[in-house]
């Protein structure tokens, strides 16, 4: 017989009844009924229950066991009586009466219950997260996680795509974000940088020759936290396709991901092809390019039924400047001067001087705005967004590019609380057309909108002839139930193109043979159409783990304050280590170390 297992804890069935198995695992539950002594021991594969007689030696010791001690038990299994049958478990039909037990591993009082989903502060799970893992959601969350990742690998794998792995140590980059920098022994003064996402490699092998590349790619940026973003690390299905319209690159990632939200999850997933939504379009109507498409609303323009009206607020505002627009914010059900006196005090409390609202009732509007501007101009509002009685809608006025942040979240709130979300549903789109460049106010100049190794539509022409702000790039985002998943690009493969693109941008040559020489070298020697994206694997499993909080999917995050609080990165390193780097702290380094401001290490319980 095994040492440890004959079976797992999840495994025994009526099947196995008068047979011999041993047992090991942690102590969940016990239960004393005086006379018995029952214990719910836990692997991964679920539950067994154990039952100890008083009459063995062993009672007393499996009598004093804490929950979450590690034993190993040899018994009889023997059928439950009809009363005892527990249908939750598939073990629930049997129990194993012990004959021996072996205490592995005494447990310590718990700082945390791991029999229990109950609601602890997020710095006690991270310091303690090897219990926080053992808890049966998190133990779900992982497992799906480890499932997710070799489906997403299988899929790549059928459609031709060779995984390979690219430098974690290399040069920085300008990716958007602070690199993690790496100083290196032996070249003093130099530094490596963790790579903010394998960009520039995934180009390099498609003028190698390969193709089709993919990875499940780690990622580093220095980034402060959020619910969806981790700081630090991240990890994503980064891929490359050579030879590739955007077409070809959405034909590729479309099938993967509606598959994989089929296979692991019940709810509906968007059709193939998914819709292709222009990034102008995208702010205009939903306020934001990552839209929630289960939220029916859409914002429409309504400026000329406010220009030259009683409202000289907002007939002001378009006055001004030809750029200021009305925006409205259909509220379907929102018809109530309480719920629309709600929604302009949580605009007030944002920031905001306020939001402008009509509700409708008894076949005509109703509120201040419907006052100033009259029946006529309301109505024809109403008529416009097909609102009825019971709705409302409410307004932003003035530069759309300032406003459409705020109007964005505006339609997210009204769609929660009005509780209007489609149910059970995943709701993919591609968010497509976005400009190739950007005016940039403090610095009063052109700059790159979103990846400067894009290819501009339209090639060389547009450059030369088109203003930079009308300029579209050939760069695309997923995004699913509000979600972004990715960005991507048809790259820009021609050195003459980039050069000229970098030129608008404000950078000569020298910049690009500096900061991306190798690229730019590569580029000179035959270099073909390609394209990629990389989706977010920590945002795929969140979505499909149904929360909302990417600490939830990922085995050992970093908390808010970009901290590892299990071991206490980051953490002091010695004097002989900064002299072996060639590195000397500032003065401000060394006074905050001294007083205490750093990562606190996790102790043992």
């Amino acid at each position: 017989m095994h040492r440890y297992r004959t079976h797992r804890c999840g495994e025994l069935t009526k099947g196995h009844v008068a047979s011999t198995a041993r047992l090991s695992g942690w102590v969940h539950r016990k239960r004393d009924h005086g006379q018995l002594l029952f214990i719910d021991l836990r692997d991964h594969t679920g539950i067994t229950q154990i039952v100890f007689q008083p009459e063995l030696q062993i009672f007393a010791e499996a009598e004093a066991l804490k929950l979450e001690s590690v034993i190993t038990v040899t018994g009889e299994v023997v059928a439950r009586t009809a009363e005892t049958v527990n249908p939750d478990l598939p073990t629930g039909e049997i129990e194993l009466v012990a004959r021996t037990l072996e205490v592995d591993s005494v447990a310590d009082t718990l700082p945390l219950q791991v029999n229990a989903e109950r609601d602890y502060p997020e710095e006690t799970r991270l310091t303690y997260r090897f219990l926080d893992l053992r808890r049966e959601k998190m133990q779900r969350q992982i497992r799906l996680r480890s499932a997710i990742t070799a489906s997403l690998r299988r899929r790549m794998q059928e459609l031709d795509f060779i995984e390979i792995q690219t430098p974690i140590l290399t040069a920085s980059s300008p990716e958007g974000a602070r690199d993690f920098l790496v100083p290196s022994r032996l070249h003093p003064g130099r530094f490596y940088a963790l790579p903010q996402a394998p960009q520039q490699y995934k180009q390099l092998l498609m003028m190698s020759g390969f193709d089709r590349y993919f990875q499940i790619a780690p990622c580093f940026r220095d980034e402060d936290a959020r619910a969806d973003r981790s700081p630090g690390e991240f990890y994503q299905l980064d891929l490359e396709m050579a030879f590739a319209t955007q077409e070809d690159v959405f034909a590729a990632v479309e099938p993967v991901m509606h598959g994989l939200f089929e296979e692991f999850s019940d709810w509906a997933a968007t059709p193939l092809p998914f819709p292709h939504i222009p990034y102008r379009d995208a702010i205009r109507r939903f306020g934001t390019d990552k839209p929630d498409l289960r939220n029916p609303i859409e914002m429409q323009d309504v400026s000329e039924a406010f220009r030259d009206s009683g409202f000289k607020i907002f007939a002001g505002l378009l006055a001004k400047d030809p750029k200021h627009a009305v925006w409205a914010i259909p509220a379907p059900g929102g018809g109530s001067r309480a719920f629309c006196d709600r929604m302009n005090a949580w605009a007030q409390g944002l920031g905001q001087p306020g939001l402008g609202y009509i509700f409708f009732k008894d076949g005509q509007g109703s509120g201040p705005l419907a006052k100033n501007i009259g029946p006529e101009r309301t109505s024809a509002i109403q008529a416009q967004l097909g609102l009825a009685d019971g709705d409302a809608v409410f307004f932003v006025a003035g530069d759309p590019g300032v406003f459409y942040k705020f109007a964005g979240a505006a339609r997210d709130k009204l769609g929660h609380d009005l509780d209007l979300l489609e149910k059970d549903v995943y709701r993919f789109c591609w968010i497509v057309d976005f400009p190739m460049f950007e005016w940039d106010e403090d610095t009063k100049s052109v700059g790159f909108s979103h990846n400067p190794f894009s290819m501009p539509q339209g090639g060389m022409a547009a450059l030369d002839e088109q203003d930079p702000l009308d300029i579209l790039a050939y760069q695309y985002d997923i995004v699913c139930n509000g979600v972004e998943l990715s960005s991507g690009a048809i790259r820009n493969h021609r050195p003459d193109i980039m050069e000229k693109a970098f030129a608008i941008a404000g950078y000569d040559k020298a910049v690009l043979e500096e900061r991306f020489g190798g690229m730019w070298r590569a580029l000179h020697y035959g270099a073909p159409p390609h394209g990629g994206i990389a989706p977010g694997l920590d945002r795929i499993v969140m979505l499909l783990a149904q929360t909302e909080n990417l600490r939830e999917v990922i085995a050992f995050p970093m908390n808010q304050q970009a901290q590892e609080l299990l071991l206490g990165a980051p953490a002091e390193v010695s004097e002989k280590q900064l002299k072996e780097l060639h590195l000397q702290l500032s003065l401000t380094a060394r006074a905050k170390l001294r007083e205490g401001d750093r990562a606190p290490v996790g102790e043992p319980g």
